[in-house]
């Protein structure tokens, strides 16, 4: 027992001095250090990236919206009567000044007759007594009592044909008659609508804009409307309400669009969409976005030293496969792939992927 306790000690110290000899023995050669060196830097972390170019982005905003008509005017009636013709159908096109109804008579023609007659025998006793006036039979006092006596008949033919034009109902502004609620035969008052024309040309897009996209929008701007039935027209912004909607604190934009032949119809639901002013940005894929230690939108990018660092962002504009995004200048390489697994201050090995469209892809 004696002998194997020695053995036994023996062992364990002597296995103790092989193992510090091998810990504490060992001198490192200037070669072998830049040989670790080495090795550590082959470990650092990849992260794939690509170079941010900075350009002019013409933004697109699309608002939903409608068709509306330019105008719509009611023809109605300016005299007590009934209808005694109805010129018009839904559908007809009119000019201003049409006539679309006729009124009965109502003796206003018979008054237009009597007030011709007064004039004509004011005018001849006029011409008659002038000559009397010159060869001083009569006072030249009056001349001014008889032109007096036909200006009073005139003004009583005004009145008289004035009345008889309320007997025609007028188309008050050229478009399509779009509803007829009269019948030939019946009776209508004063200011009873008769028909209602709507003018189709030009036809506007009609959309709501809130209040934080408000200032991108200005009268004149070119704007594309998609219709829910297919068609595709173009228009400049004519109206920016200046006032919100008391209910939706939105603004009401209007654009103008050309519809000479009358192929948009009015009420058609469509999409607006707006090309705004271009703004100095970069293109990086969506997977790109991440948010800094404070929380703030921004992209990882590496520095020439290999160091990473995160940069504010702003969107300009959110596309189906990529953003547009304001903030990393010209030349930056923007962390593409990776980001989220590194942070400020470390340093990583960048991979340039910016010429592999294939890699930019899958990472997006």
């Amino acid at each position: 027992m004696t002998f194997s306790r020695i053995l036994a000690a023996v062992i364990v110290i002597a296995a103790t001095l092989w193992i510090g000899s091998g810990v504490f023995g060992r001198t490192e050669t200037p070669d072998e250090a830049k040989t670790q060196v080495a090795e550590q830097a082959e470990k650092l972390f990849q992260v794939a990236v690509i170079t941010a170019h900075v350009e002019e982005h013409s933004r697109g905003m699309t608002l939903s919206g409608h068709t509306e008509a330019d105008n719509r005017a009611s023809a109605v009636a300016r005299a007590v009567g009934s209808i005694v013709e109805l010129k018009v159908e839904r559908g007809d096109q009119v000019k201003e000044g049409d006539v679309i109804a006729t009124l009965s008579d109502e003796a206003r023609d018979a008054q237009v007759l009597q007030a011709e007659a007064q004039v004509q025998q004011r005018q001849a006793d006029l011409d008659s007594k002038m000559q009397l006036i010159q060869r001083g039979v009569l006072a030249a006092n009056d001349k001014n009592q008889l032109e007096a006596e036909l200006r009073s008949a005139e003004a009583a033919l005004a009145t008289a044909k004035a009345e008889r034009e309320r007997g025609l109902v007028r188309a008050p502004i050229s478009g399509v008659v779009s509803n007829v609620p009269m019948t030939t035969g019946q009776a209508v008052q004063a200011g009873d609508m008769v028909a209602e024309v709507i003018a189709l040309n030009p036809m506007l897009a009609v959309a709501e804009v809130a209040e934080r996209q408000l200032g991108q929008i200005r009268v004149g701007d070119t704007a594309k409307v998609h219709l829910v039935t297919g068609q595709v027209a173009t228009g400049k912004v004519r109206y920016v309400s200046p006032t919100a909607s008391q209910g939706t604190r939105t603004y009401r934009v209007e654009v103008a669009l050309q519809n000479a032949d009358h192929a948009i119809s009015d009420g058609v639901t469509a999409d607006v969409e707006f090309q705004l002013a271009p703004v100095a940005a970069v293109r990086v894929p969506r997977s790109a976005l991440t948010f800094s230690a404070s929380g703030e939108l921004s992209v990882r990018t590496v520095g020439a030293d290999g160091i990473v660092a995160s940069v504010p962002v702003t969107i300009v504009e959110d596309a189906r496969d990529d953003i547009w995004l304001s903030g990393p200048q010209d030349g930056t390489q923007v962390i593409v792939r990776g980001q989220d697994f590194v942070k400020d201050g470390q340093h990583v090995e960048p991979v340039d992927i910016t010429d592999a469209p294939a890699a930019l892809t899958s990472s997006s």
